[in-house]
């Protein structure tokens, strides 16, 4: 460890002493820069970072004493769906992500969320928040809008329609557009339609993020896409949650990072995020039901398993993805209202418990509604190449959630433990990566990948979003089978220079901000 150096000092009396409300003393410093840390203190006055190394203070502000703790800046999570969770008065405070160190959640994502923002910005603002919030255009929302869910290319008309949407929304304040090319609508998009939603985006120095069409088989022409995308569109390209997801694609982690490597040869921004686990989760008719078969309403759907012609070819597809699936196996209900007693217990198990095929249990949960699951899905091997490239960032791909006795959900661990995971697990524990570069994926790089201002790093003059953790303890603690479990670690976290937790417990404040692109906050 080197020795106490001065990183930044700045905002001082003249050359002389610094004036701050709080002093971190002493804790081993990770800036967001991905370089090796260093033993110094950090100054706060207000809501910003006022020092950063060594210096003197004036004054008499409060001190405490970091020794042997990580002081670095407060995680970003490029990826989560609390768009909603982040308005109701039980998640608001965001606690399940507070506990991982994040300050700064992004909402938005997969092309799902507010399309409309002012009036949600406002909805958060009113409230309040527990972290900061920064938001992206939502494609499938935008395109739900203007033409509802149906598989065919807008009229000339539809698209001036869309792209006003997205202008309007870039204007009110989000970083970038966001598609979710496997859910409806947006999977029946074509590439030129994204292409001329980009063009809008990039226009306000936003970048294009993305759930992929494929994520198995078609990785590469996925990709490709996206690349094309960005390109012909001029703005930054960002994948989300990047894996190779099904048992017959384990091994094409290497392909992809090779084809986004030869992109950034060439110059193009490209950049990715992941969460540390080796399962997803998503709905189970995204998961097993072709797009052919999800044109139109619920109904519409559920009238399919009964028609002559069109029900026998349904229930196929459905049986060859499952199939797929070790019959159900890999597939693990995580909320089924209808039925909540199933929730937590595989669609093989269920099968089993039943006495019926695999497949009268999906057709069953999918007329009654459908449900969200969890896929195991990935080899630990391709998580774990991803996870060490430099360009990855870490992100949730959850949403804030409670640890409610009445809770009846087995959702996703991802929720409640990424961070921790990524760096206690992967990085402290196994020694994947360093910890200088697990930090920097959580904190400067997706900073630099949304393009966000004053925010992701330990500097002066920087907002004052500071997580201090112990790293004998920062560790997750959800598993899949009980997932609602606060992670452990983090002794101290500054939201905009307020404490959200002291002394390793929450202080119920909510002090995150709504972030919003041009700095209008």
């Amino acid at each position: 460890m080197l020795p106490a150096v001065l990183l930044s000092v700045a905002l001082t009396l003249g050359q002389g002493k610094v004036e701050a409300d709080l002093v971190l003393r002493g804790g081993r410093i990770h800036d967001g820069q991905g370089k090796a840390e260093v033993v110094g203190d950090v100054a706060v006055k207000g809501d910003r970072i006022v020092a950063v190394g060594a210096f003197e203070v004036a004054g008499q502000p409060k001190v405490i004493d970091v020794a042997g703790l990580v002081v670095a800046p407060g995680f970003i999570d490029l990826h989560t769906h609390s768009d909603t969770p982040l308005t109701r008065a039980a998640t608001r405070q965001n606690l399940s992500y507070l506990t991982q160190g994040v300050t700064t959640a992004v909402t938005g994502n997969c092309g799902s969320g507010p399309h409309v923002v002012a009036p949600w910005m406002r909805e958060l603002e009113q409230g309040g928040v527990g972290s900061n919030v920064a938001h992206l255009v939502p494609h499938n929302d935008v395109r739900r809008a203007v033409m509802g869910n149906v598989n065919r290319p807008p009229t000339e008309a539809e698209l001036k329609k869309m792209e006003a949407l997205v202008e309007q929304a870039m204007k009110d304040g989000c970083w970038g557009l966001s598609t979710g090319l496997i859910y409806n609508p947006g999977t029946y998009s074509k590439t030129d339609e994204l292409i001329a939603l980009a063009k809008v985006a990039a226009k306000h120095g936003g970048i294009y993020a993305s759930h992929m069409r494929d994520e198995g088989s078609g990785l590469l022409p996925a990709i490709e896409e996206l690349l094309t995308i960005g390109r012909d569109g001029g703005l930054p390209v960002h994948i989300s949650h990047i894996k190779s997801t099904g048992r017959a694609n384990w091994g094409k982690a290497a392909d992809a990072i090779a084809l986004i490597e030869q992109a950034r040869m060439k110059g193009q921004a490209v950049t990715a995020d992941q969460y540390p686990y080796a399962a997803s989760s998503t709905s189970l008719s995204a998961t097993i039901v072709p797009t052919v078969y999800r044109e139109g309403s619920a109904a519409d759907f559920v009238k399919r398993f009964d028609d002559p012609e069109v029900g026998p070819k349904l229930r196929d597809a459905l049986k060859k993805a499952l199939d797929n699936k070790r019959d159900g196996a890999d597939i693990k209900i995580a909320y089924f209202e209808r039925n909540t007693a199933w929730n937590g217990k595989s669609i093989a198990d269920l099968a089993k418990q039943e006495n019926k095929p695999a497949l009268d249990i999906a057709v069953e949960i999918l007329r009654k509604g459908g449900a969200q699951i969890v896929n195991f899905g990935m080899s630990e091997e391709d998580v774990r190449l991803f996870m060490k490239q430099p360009w990855v960032a870490t992100a949730s791909d959850g949403s804030s959630k409670v640890p409610l006795p009445s809770a009846t959900d087995v959702p996703h661990p991802r929720t409640y433990g990424t961070f921790p995971r990524k760096i206690g697990r992967y990085c402290l524990e196994d020694k994947q990566l360093p910890l200088e570069q697990a930090i920097r994926s959580a904190s400067g790089l997706p900073a630099d990948i949304l393009r966000l201002p004053e925010r992701g790093y330990l500097k002066a003059g920087y907002f004052a979003d500071v997580v201090v953790f112990d790293p004998a303890t920062f560790r997750d603690v959800a598993t899949y089978d009980k997932p609602h479990q606060y992670s452990t670690g983090v002794r101290h976290l500054l939201v905009n220079g307020k404490f959200a937790i002291s002394d390793g417990k929450s202080t119920t404040t909510l002090a995150g901000r709504v972030l919003r692109r041009g700095g209008k906050e």
